[in-house]
């Protein structure tokens, strides 16, 4: 198996495709976190200029915006909907303000399918993009400094590293993995494997053991370039940086994924004597991951899908959260790859030739 599994290493490494694949990734990923290690304390007289609304439902703290007060939200909601109700159904001030006064004691959703009688489908959406407003110097400073009491800068800088270095690396493993098995699949090569005492067990897990461990030395570059990076871009405002955080965030959120894609390589190439008819599947299996959905109260969003092969952190810097019941996802994966692998095992058993 270690020979098996330290060959396949050894291959990888020497070819272009994988740093060159790398580099790609890494700047794939700087060209999204970028904003984030920009992030620091305004100095007295600074302002972050931009021509984005007053509010905006994705609005971040690197772009000056800071949340909204709930009273706040609810204030400037009510407002707009006085607007609305009065432009274009051109209601009186007295029939406006006794509506208002009629959703003023309903939360926001039920308030909304009251609405829902005058034609106002969006409501919930003029809600939504009241999330966040432009804050001041002193809100924007003290925002930051409360989420950073009791949480490190990295805490958070690796969860956005997470969800892009994840999806990146989902289509780098799809290409780079779908050569893992093309040399033993090729017909001479596979009737030979069959006839040496090669147990099904060391040379499966010496498969995935290389694809895998590729995978792990590629996050392992952008984890350690990510962290030195982020240390450096924040070093001047004393923000805490951990490669702990880096390395756990990729081990919870990537790593699993990285071992289904390496199954699923895994059965395809036994099951069709050829890998290549997994790189479609693989990409769809992707897509498939990276789609969103509604939840239960209709509001579409990333949710996260059952086994999906990708974690994605949408939101602002500060409020990135793992979709519900994410970790339990990745631990199905694990266990579905565990379950492949011994499928694949099953299927090279009955191929063997003594």
């Amino acid at each position: 198996m270690w020979s098996i599994l330290k060959r396949e290493v050894r291959n990888y490494v020497k070819k272009p495709l994988f740093w060159i694949g790398i580099a790609i990734i890494a700047v794939m990923i700087f060209q999204n976190v970028n904003p984030y290690l920009n992030i620091h304390y305004l100095e007295e007289g600074e302002t972050i200029v931009n021509n984005y609304p007053e509010t905006f439902r994705n609005g971040d703290v690197c772009e000056g915006y800071v949340p909204t007060e709930e009273w706040m939200r609810r204030k400037l909601w009510e407002e707009q909907v006085r607007k609305d109700l009065i432009s274009e159904f051109k209601m009186d001030n007295a029939s406006v303000q006794a509506e208002i006064d009629q959703i003023s004691g309903m939360d926001i959703m039920t308030a909304c399918k009251y609405l829902e009688k005058y034609n106002f489908h969006d409501t919930y959406w003029v809600y939504a993009n009241t999330a966040y407003r432009k804050g001041t110097r002193e809100e924007i400073n003290s925002h930051i400094a409360d989420k950073l009491e009791n949480k490190t800068f990295s805490f958070y800088f690796s969860k956005k590293f997470a969800d892009f270095a994840g999806m990146f690396m989902g289509f780098f493993a799809t290409v780079l993995l779908s050569v893992l098995y093309i040399q033993d699949t090729r017909k001479n090569t596979y009737e030979l494997l069959h006839t040496k005492p090669v147990h099904a067990g060391c040379y499966l897990l010496g498969k995935v053991g290389g694809g895998f461990a590729i995978c792990l030395i590629a996050l392992l570059i952008l984890n350690l370039s990510f962290w030195i990076l982020c240390s450096v871009s924040t070093k001047d405002q004393g923000f805490e940086v951990r490669l702990a955080d880096f390395l756990w965030a990729t081990c919870l959120y990537i790593l699993p994924n990285m071992l289904m894609i390496t199954s699923v390589y895994s059965l395809i190439s036994l099951l069709w004597k050829s890998p290549l008819p997994a790189v479609p599947l693989l990409l769809l299996y992707i897509v498939y991951s990276n789609m969103g959905r509604r939840n239960t109260e209709g509001i579409y969003g990333y949710y996260g899908r059952p086994l999906a092969i990708m974690v994605r952190f949408p939101g602002g810097f500060f409020d990135t959260a793992p979709p519900p019941m994410a970790l339990l996802n990745q631990s199905f994966l694990i266990l579905a790859a565990i379950g492949i692998i011994f499928i694949s095992t099953r299927i090279w058993k009955r191929r063997r030739v003594y």
